[in-house]
């Protein structure tokens, strides 16, 4: 009886205290409210948050100066803005800050959901670091020569901007000093950034057509496109290194060539819940400088030595070591024009005594990841590295029966054991990453190609699924670090990995066991048709103790068939045997903190 009686006590000290919260929610004008009835709880829940959503519009709009209206960017683009449905991009972000209570239970479930004004501003100050991280990229982007990146960037922060309360207000800060208008701003930096592509025909190869394209005259590191075919425009393709196709309808004979350089890129916005949900309430801003057309007969911009040509790397040629050419012979040049064959004759078994089990396994998955077609007239040059030899110069189109990136070329890397036999296969980095590496000058030569060779095998081995490589190159006791960065702490990490001692400036965040890390790993494997890693961005430094242990700072953007994201990635490298690479650290986070940025050794020694 007493038990009962307490219960009883409690339930009435209770709901006066939910019903007072409420009531105290509702009549403040500290606080925007929303309000749900439904059969179950959750139905009546949704209903409370869309109410919400619906009077946090209604509050933006009261306290704005861009409702529905007509902009006017850099004289040429017009694009009409519904404000009230680009204030609803907000609403994932809004569900995080909301407070809920539960009014009546099923089976007639009355809920109330509320959020004080004040984090409704927070939400707009959080889109403008986004906004300014995403252009800072862009810059960034544009001088290493990646287009795709610079033109994505810009745009998607321009798409941001729209949904800021006053858009025309934001500023931005350049290399220069200049302060910038940042909505005014951003469409000229994307028109320059048009008239300084040039695109021409190289050859043909039955339907397909090999295009050359070149940024401020040197090879573009990398760049999306569709084309028109005589009939409609195709889906997106990429190229590397200035080297792209062209797949024309069978029989076509049309001589003019009409290119439409991505900018948009809706079709990769799952990466950003904000920037997906943008794009979708907005229409396209047209960039007109994004058509470029050229004709079969004009002066081909690309020589035989242009493939070789000076990169986008911020060092000079003079001080990159290229790596010396090694004189294969014959037996092993023959290989590889026998593979060659097989890849465009697509009969693959034929070709199978030329590797190991190992390496024909890489094969075949590189073969499966998508459709493969050889580009132009393949260049392999030959280098050995201690018994080891390594063939570069093949291209490969990939192409996926998706669409979301139907074509992209990719530089193949062969690696012969000493016994002959193709042991390995990976993606190749592009043209600036190598320079960028290969200069460091002050490095021993070998490392600076184990560091190389690693970069190609780590981001081949997430796009083949390779959970048998990934396996060897981390540490058994590799600190594995996934999320986000809330705030600082001084207390260090628990004990030490090889002798080094890692320190705090962590907080929240998912830290794996390398076991742990490796079957998450291979269920996000499982769910997956493709994968594919970008690096917009990478910085290496050599640790001055450990021997060659290397810090690797890299930005990654993720694709695959349901899942993507952007972030940064950092990694701490010990090669000092550089057939065996092991990663000590491996740390992944959403976005810069502002305190500190991206993680790097400091944090960690």
């Amino acid at each position: 009886m007493r038990n009962i009686f307490l219960t009883f006590l409690f339930l009435l000290l209770i709901i006066p205290s939910y019903s007072q919260t409420w009531e105290q929610v509702v009549n403040s004008p500290q606080y925007l409210y929303g309000e749900g009835w439904g059969v179950t709880v959750a139905e009546a829940d949704k209903q409370a948050l869309n109410d919400l959503i619906s009077k946090i519009t209604v509050n933006v709009e009261g306290t704005t100066t861009i409702t529905e209206n007509e902009r006017n960017i850099n004289g040429n683009i017009d694009a009409t803005t519904n404000f009230g449905s680009i204030v609803k991009t907000y609403s994932q972000a809004t569900l995080n800050n909301t407070e809920k209570v539960i009014l009546e239970n099923e089976p007639e479930a009355h809920v109330g959901r509320w959020i004080k004004r004040s984090e409704i501003n927070k939400l707009f100050e959080l889109r403008k670091l986004k906004i300014k991280d995403y252009v800072q990229s862009a810059v960034n982007a544009e001088r290493a020569g990646k287009i795709d990146v610079a033109l994505k960037d810009y745009y998607w922060a321009l798409s941001l901007l729209q949904s800021l309360q006053y858009p025309d207000g934001m500023t931005f800060q350049t290399e220069e000093g200049d302060e910038v208008v940042l909505m005014t701003w951003i469409p000229r930096q994307m028109n320059e950034i048009f008239s300084n592509l040039d695109s021409s025909y190289v050859k043909k190869n039955g339907d397909d057509i090999e295009i050359f394209i070149t940024y401020k005259g040197l090879p573009v590191n990398s760049i999306d496109y569709t084309y028109f075919d005589g009939s409609d425009w195709g889906n997106i393709y990429s190229a590397k290194d200035g080297v792209g196709i062209v797949e024309m309808a069978s029989g076509n004979q049309n001589e003019n060539y009409q290119l439409k350089y991505e900018y948009e890129y809706k079709g990769e916005a799952h990466i950003d819940k904000d920037v997906e949900a943008v794009l979708e309430s907005i229409k396209t801003i047209p960039m007109r400088n994004a058509y470029q057309s050229f004709k079969k007969n004009d002066d081909i911009r690309m020589n035989s030595h242009s493939k070789n040509s000076n990169s986008f790397s911020k060092l000079s040629q003079e001080k990159i070591s290229k790596p010396k050419e090694f004189q294969a012979s014959s037996e092993t040049k023959d290989v590889i024009d026998k593979i060659i064959k097989s890849i465009v004759e697509k009969n693959y078994d034929n070709v199978k005594s030329y590797f190991t089990p190992y390496g024909y396994d890489i094969y075949e998955r590189l073969l499966k990841y998508g459709k493969a077609k050889v580009v132009g007239t393949p260049d392999v040059k030959f280098y050995e590295d201690n018994g080891t030899v390594y063939a570069r110069g093949l291209q490969l189109s990939f192409s996926f029966a998706s669409g979301m990136r139907k074509s992209f070329v990719e530089d193949i890397v062969f690696t012969f054991n000493k016994e002959g036999l193709i042991d390995n296969l990976s993606f190749g980095l592009g043209k600036t990453a190598e320079d960028d590496i290969l200069g460091k000058g002050f490095w021993d030569e070998k490392a600076r190609f184990a560091i190389m060779n690693f970069l190609e095998n780590y981001q081949t081995a997430y796009a083949l699924k390779r959970l048998d490589y990934i396996e060897t190159i981390f540490d058994d006791n590799a600190v594995i670090i996934t999320g986000a960065v809330v705030y600082r702490q001084n207390q260090p990490l628990n004990g030490e990995i090889n002798g080094i001692q890692f320190g705090g400036d962590i907080i929240k965040y998912n830290r794996h066991t390398k076991d742990s890390y490796l079957k998450a790993l291979k269920r996000s494997f499982e769910g997956k048709e493709y994968i594919n890693l970008r690096f917009a961005d990478n910085e290496v430094r050599k640790l001055g103790k450990g021997g060659e242990v290397y810090a690797i700072q890299i930005s990654q953007e993720y694709y695959s068939s349901n899942y993507g994201d952007k972030g940064y990635l950092f990694l701490m490298v010990d090669i000092n045997d550089p057939a065996n690479p092991i990663i000590k650290v491996r740390t992944w986070q959403p976005e810069k903190d502002p305190d500190f940025g991206v993680y790097g050794p400091e944090d960690f020694m």
